[in-house]
């Protein structure tokens, strides 16, 4: 008995990991320790207070659901929140916490406008349920507020939100979003359904992944029951399909879903999808499908830029009231070059390190802790690589740094360009201006001088060198 709640604790783990990516498990769930269990409720130790309040925001549900799998429905969960003393000579002390459950949005229990032989059946739910409860298996984190909006994503995030005011009445319907892994179309696609929610109470809305639809389909098939999953998906207001291209391994899906996507657009109501392609690249889905889903809106999320990362992650950090150095911010964000997902990892990782390890978050930790993550780079900063970066801060076309124009917004960049290479490379004055059309060592004399001496004068212009400064010397880390 006295290691019940061990072996309870290291019974839901092994569920958690199955579910869990792999580096969110080992940075949150590795460190917990079970310390008591007591009618049904287990208590555990977290490092930190910081530690609570992010297990209470993003997994609280999942901790809920696994341990009422593990001991029943009256199950509960208690945190031991070690807190420091300030002394090291003392034992740490410790504040008991109860978990808190968390707000999510349901539908209201649904009338049948069908006239059918028997009763829809759920098939979210199990057998035996006298009234029907759609769970709109929304996430309540996935809002508006924490997508934040860039060149990236823009025309998406904007349709979204036309959408999510006007379900099922504008010509964005179906509203296709497609991109790569971790740029945010299960966020965006939840922000939608939270928001008709929100704005619609009334309104049906269900979201549900592309593989949890090919196996409900499988299961009602089997049991002869296909025409009842039909009807219940034709009950929907607002219908979210995540993941549409695994379609194309289940063509005996893609039928049944055709009939649900031609009741429900006719019908006037609303469905989105998400991708990893756009409609026209999807391989597998029948074409008629595909025309159906180039009927409305097909938008795209892209890898967002500098700026947009640091918004991001300055939005999180605010969230979750963190603060953090300006260096160490954009030393993430230029260095995470992948997805938002890998962003907010890298930032959560760093985070973590610092409250288990109580050390003030700097440079030289972020170095040592998103090693894994960033991009290393022994090799010395280029010229080329100088010249891109100012390309690409003053819209220049590279081709016309090298001419010999005097257009002022050129020259301009092209002064810049040359005064970092010297500052920031070993190449000689004559190495540096054969990288500009062949100008010779006292071009690029003249250049950096004219630099630092605009630099004295024009506050504007100082800002802008300064800042291309950063981006140089976050590149050479």
């Amino acid at each position: 008995m006295d290691k019940a709640f061990e072996k309870v604790w290291a019974d839901c783990l092994e569920i958690i990991k199955d579910i869990v990516e792999w580096q969110h498990f080992k940075t949150w769930f590795e460190p917990i320790k079970p310390v008591a269990l007591k009618e049904k409720i287990l208590t555990i130790q977290v490092p930190s207070q910081f530690f609570y309040e992010y297990l209470e925001e993003h997994y609280v549900s999942l901790l809920a659901k696994t341990l009422k799998r593990e001991l029943g429905k009256e199950a509960r969960l208690e945190y031991r929140i070690m807190v420091d003393s300030g002394n090291s000579k003392n034992k740490p002390l410790t504040m008991d916490v109860p978990g808190h459950g968390f707000k999510s949005y349901s539908n209201n229990e649904m009338d049948f406008p069908l006239v059918i032989n028997n009763p829809v059946k759920n098939p979210f739910v199990i057998p035996g349920l006298k009234k029907m409860q759609i769970d709109p298996q929304l996430n309540h984190a996935y809002t508006f507020d924490a997508f934040i909006e860039g060149d990236c994503n823009r025309v998406a995030r904007r349709a979204g939100k036309t959408v999510a005011e006007k379900p099922g009445t504008t010509s964005f319907n179906p509203l296709v979003i497609y991109g790569g892994v971790g740029l945010g179309k299960t966020h965006l696609a939840q922000a939608i359904g939270n928001e008709v929610k929100r704005l619609h109470t009334n309104k049906v809305v269900l979201y549900v992944s592309s593989e949890k639809f090919i196996n409900q389909f499988i299961d009602h098939s089997r049991n002869q029951a296909i025409n009842d999953f039909i009807h219940f998906y034709q009950l929907i207001d607002v219908l979210i399909i995540d993941d549409v291209q695994f379609f194309n391994r289940a063509e005996k899906s893609q039928e049944a879903f055709f009939s649900i996507f031609n009741h429900l657009h006719q019908s006037g109501k609303q469905l989105i999808l998400t991708s990893d392609k756009p409609p026209k690249d999807l391989e597998g889905v029948q074409e008629r499908l595909l025309s159906r889903f180039r009927w409305g809106l097909s938008a795209d999320l892209q890898v967002p830029d500098y700026d947009t990362k640091i918004e991001i992650l300055e939005k999180k950090m605010k969230n979750d009231g963190l603060d953090m150095p300006r260096e160490v911010v954009k030393y993430i964000a230029y260095n995470i070059n992948s997805n938002v997902r890998e962003l907010e990892g890298a930032l959560i990782s760093l985070l973590a390190q610092s409250s288990l390890n109580k050390r003030e978050i700097d440079l030289e930790l972020a170095k040592k802790v998103l090693r894994n993550f960033v991009k290393s780079s022994s090799k010395e900063i280029t010229i080329d690589a100088i010249q891109k970066m100012v390309c690409e801060y003053f819209d220049v076309p590279y081709d016309k740094l090298l001419q010999k124009t005097r257009k002022r917004e050129i020259v301009q960049a092209r002064q810049i360009t040359m005064f970092l290479s010297k500052a920031f490379t070993k190449n000689s004055l004559k190495t540096i201006g054969e990288h500009f059309g062949g100008r010779d060592h006292t071009t690029v004399i003249h250049s950096c001088q004219t630099v630092k001496d605009l630099m004295d004068t024009d506050s504007l212009y100082k800002e802008s060198v300064l800042e291309l400064q950063q981006k140089v010397q976050l590149a050479a880390m």
